[in-house]
């Protein structure tokens, strides 16, 4: 007896007509018209159905301040900063609760269930740090929350970030955070690289830095996170996030470096939606995409994953906390057309910053936990093509988000239609 069948789901790695039954809150077996019977049966004919998204970059201690106490005139990451240093004074730790909870429950509707957030120790009263693990414990239940210590204001170039840091950590932060670009100097910069890693690498903690967010072809420091993770033994446990000075670089310099991040399987975060909005500004034409080299990153065997960064905050006034518009954005910038590569985008929202964030229990296999979302489309990439809606979201194995299928009732010269955005004719 199963608790719940998902019957005749499509998976993202093709298979079709797949039966998914759930027991206690995990996968218990999956195959083709399973037998048994289930207190619950949903039926999933024809609809994608896959682990859930997984944001492996965002901030949510800035989350949905949009225009407090201004705009973003300039649409700068320069100013966006600025912004947030006059905003933080003025910060509340309620307030900054109230619009996570908020924000969470638009992930948990478009079925993200897992996000690592970057959350800024430069504030000596950490005061952002303490609403979100207050946060993290809420959502628990029903969403993956993972929180970086993030020096906004660099770990060397802010009084007092170093030992702010190491305070986040004590209070139960999770992973190690950086910007060494945003060091006075580039000897700073990559200072700051190895006084970070020594501290994950002592900790056992992961680490994800914000590295090379610039235009500037000189910004290397993924080079110095790549060789500190080789010395310290830290293989698959370092991030690299943004990397978007990668866009501009020579081709001859960037051979060498992959090798390098390769050999130190460093794990890479894109953001599509921010990256493309932020970078290029100084530039008239031609002017640069601004993201890094996500398939050849992918090409060189680097786990690369999409993040969605920031939503209605000092540097981006938009975005829902879809990863699928995340997606969509992602293989447009990086030129990701062919079909196996579409896919790899999806893979790009789901199982990649799974694995960066080692996530356990995460996937569609028997024991894994039975988080799951049914889209309205049939597999991966009509899923980024419409982005679908998510017809229905699964915690534990209980549904715990339902979303009515879209359609449009059309009457067009006389000529009545229903458009199902999931059948296509022939």
């Amino acid at each position: 007896m199963f608790d719940l069948i998902l019957r005749r789901a499509n998976l993202p790695d093709g298979r079709t007509a797949i039966d998914i039954a759930v027991k206690d809150g995990r996968i218990a077996a999956l195959g083709v018209a399973l037998e048994g019977e289930a207190g619950e049966e949903i039926d999933a004919t024809g609809r994608l159905v896959t682990p859930p998204f997984v944001d492996a970059h965002f901030h949510m201690d800035s989350t949905l301040t949009y225009g407090i106490p201004r705009v973003n005139r300039s649409g700068t990451l320069l100013e966006g900063i600025a912004l947030w240093g006059e905003l933080k004074p003025q910060l509340v730790q309620d307030a900054i609760v109230e619009r996570a909870l908020a924000y969470c429950d638009w992930a948990v509707a478009r079925g993200l269930l897992a996000i690592r957030s970057h959350v800024d120790i430069c504030d000596p009263r950490l005061l952002a740090v303490e609403a979100l693990l207050e946060v993290k414990r809420r959502v628990a239940p029903y969403l993956d929350l993972q929180l970086v210590a993030f020096p906004q204001d660099g770990v060397l170039r802010s009084p007092g970030a170093l030992e702010q840091l190491t305070r986040a950590l004590d209070l139960g932060v999770d992973v190690v955070g950086g910007i060494p670009h945003f060091e006075r100097t580039m000897a700073d910069g990559a200072e700051s690289v190895r006084i970070l890693c020594e501290l994950g690498a002592e900790r056992g903690l992961l680490v994800d830095m914000h590295c090379d967010e610039s235009d500037d072809p000189l910004s290397r420091h993924v080079e110095s996170l790549a060789y500190q993770t080789q010395r310290l033994g830290l293989h698959g446990r370092v991030t690299g996030s943004h990397l978007t000075s990668m866009h501009s670089m020579d081709n001859y310099y960037v051979s060498k470096l992959i090798p390098l991040m390769a050999e130190a399987r460093l794990g890479v975060i894109a953001n599509p939606l921010i990256n493309i909005t932020l970078q290029g500004r100084h530039d008239t034409y031609p002017k640069r995409r601004g993201m890094t080299r996500v398939p050849e990153l992918m090409a060189a065997g680097l786990t690369v994953a999409f993040g969605h960064d920031c939503v209605m905050d000092p540097w981006y006034p938009l975005g829902s906390g879809d990863m699928l518009e995340v997606a969509h954005m992602g293989l447009h910038v990086a030129q990701m057309t062919g079909y196996d590569a579409m896919a790899a985008t999806f893979r790009a929202v789901t199982e990649n910053p799974a694995r960066l964030l080692h996530l356990d229990g995460y996937g569609l296999e028997p024991g894994c936990h039975a988080d799951l979302v049914m889209l309205q489309a049939p597999d991966p990439v009509e899923a980024i093509r419409t982005r679908a809606a998510r017809l229905a979201v699964l915690r534990r194995g209980r549904v715990i988000s339902r979303t009515e299928p879209v359609e449009a009732h059309l009457s067009l010269d006389g000529r009545p239609a229903t458009v199902d955005f999931l059948r296509r004719p022939g």
